[in-house]
């Protein structure tokens, strides 16, 4: 079928056929007024590919008694922003009319042309919509950041997807309805799954359906056998270096900290699906055992660095089943972040209490005469001289007394502090 792009010729063309985002553009809601009444000030459209970013850019350049200018931020340079620019401020000079600069993949413009921007988004010469897959928080510089305002466009449902589907099968201008294909409800549902929240997607994988499996002669109806055998493997949309990347790590460690194991394996498939480096995952494992089971169960540790080193001896995709044996030991583990928290107190006194003098007593000694000349080890009582344990101070004498350690609420740091107890309390003869 000639023409344009299915997904091109679908896109909305008003915000009523705009599918999802309900929380910007439902009747009533305050970003939906702000576009209604032309009333736009600068900010950003902040979501995953296929929302309606770009769909809405072009809906307010069809609403706006403004000049609406679209970049591609891969493209735009320096010169190409003081122009436009340029002629924002002339228009505004001579016909009392603004400029709305839309900036697609705003994420892509580098120090330098995002200062030359700034500006002209603080003086009003331009107002500025920008679209952007990755997160604005560390994509923007904190300057430009804080003349904006960030929107975030949410994966579309299953529901949007559905719809939007329905609709290219029956329009008959733009879509595919002059032609009277017919899709199985099971097939819609293996569609919206491989689309997963994409409008683009879906509709790129329907007219690839069309364009394969449609003869002139006979009507269609799409199947789930046609795409499972052209979708093949479901592909995620794993960006390694994206926001994605650290939303998906994130999840997966607050389920492993929060002792779902289920969740936990879930984050971990889709982080190796979608191509995680093997290593990284290890050494998150790594620092989880330490810093949230720790001392409830100190085995973690052991398994996590075995894990560590297994999985850089065999790679992928053997690497995957150390990964999950880890991952599943240290969800079911018992939870103590008692030796992450002992840490930061010590470091804390370390760092607000200045320069302490390591006390005469604990100090190094090896030197044959570092004791009559310089008084080090002098009194220095050794435990093992009383049976394992002596009272002494070990502390400067400015944090005599001084807890950095609270023992987790858990079996293994309870028998410790009885160790801890006995050694403390035991009536253990002094040695002569």
């Amino acid at each position: 079928m000639p023409g344009s792009p299915l997904a091109w010729r679908m896109r909305p063309s008003t915000l009523d056929d705009i599918a999802g985002q309900h929380h910007l553009l439902a009747s009533g809601a305050a970003f939906r007024r702000m576009l209604e009444k032309d009333l736009l000030h600068s900010f950003i459209l902040f979501g995953p590919s296929g929302t309606g970013k770009t769909t809405i850019a072009q809906v307010v350049a069809s609403m706006t008694r403004a000049a609406f200018v679209p970049i591609k931020a891969i493209s735009a340079g320096v010169s190409d922003i003081r122009k436009i620019a340029g002629e924002a401020s002339e228009r505004s000079r001579y016909y009392e009319q603004r400029t709305v600069l839309f900036v697609d993949e705003i994420h892509r413009f580098n120090k330098s042309q995002q200062d030359v921007l700034l500006p002209y988004v603080e003086d009003g010469t331009l107002t500025m919509i920008g679209a952007t897959t990755e997160n604005p928080l560390y994509e923007l510089n904190s300057a430009l950041l804080s003349r904006l305002k960030v929107y975030i466009l949410e994966p579309l449902s299953n529901d949007d997807i559905k719809m939007l589907v329905r609709r290219a099968l029956e329009d008959k201008d733009k879509g595919l309805g002059e032609y009277g294909i017919a899709i199985t409800d099971l097939a819609l549902e293996m569609l919206c799954s491989y689309a997963r929240g994409d409008a683009r997607i879906a509709l790129n994988i329907l007219e690839s359906l069309v364009d394969s499996y449609m003869r002139d002669d006979q009507s269609l109806t799409v199947d789930e056998h046609m795409l499972e055998a052209f979708g093949g493997k479901l592909i995620i949309k794993y960006d390694r270096n994206g926001d994605f990347h650290y939303d998906a790590i994130s999840a997966f460690i607050k389920s492993v900290r929060g002792s779902d194991p289920d969740a936990a394996l879930y984050w971990l498939a889709t982080m190796l699906e979608g191509g995680e480096d093997p290593k990284f995952i290890a050494r998150r494992l790594l620092i989880l055992a330490s810093e949230d089971i720790g001392l409830a169960d100190p085995q973690a540790l052991v398994l996590a660095s075995a894990t560590a080193q297994t999985v850089q001896f065999i790679g992928m995709p053997e690497a995957r089943i150390p990964l999950s044996e880890c991952t599943i030991y240290l969800a079911c583990a018992l939870k103590s972040n008692s030796a992450y928290e002992a840490v930061d107190s010590a470091i804390k006194a370390v760092r607000s209490s200045g320069q302490h003098q390591v006390p005469s007593h604990l100090a190094d000694s090896s030197h044959s005469k570092s004791g009559k000349i310089l008084g080090k080890g002098t009194g220095y009582q050794y435990p093992h001289a009383f049976g394992g344990w002596v009272k002494q101070e070990y502390l400067p004498p400015g944090l005599k007394d001084n807890k950095f350690y609270s023992p987790g609420h858990n079996p293994e740091e309870a028998r410790l502090q009885k160790i801890l107890k006995y050694l403390q309390t035991a009536n253990i003869p002094e040695k002569n």
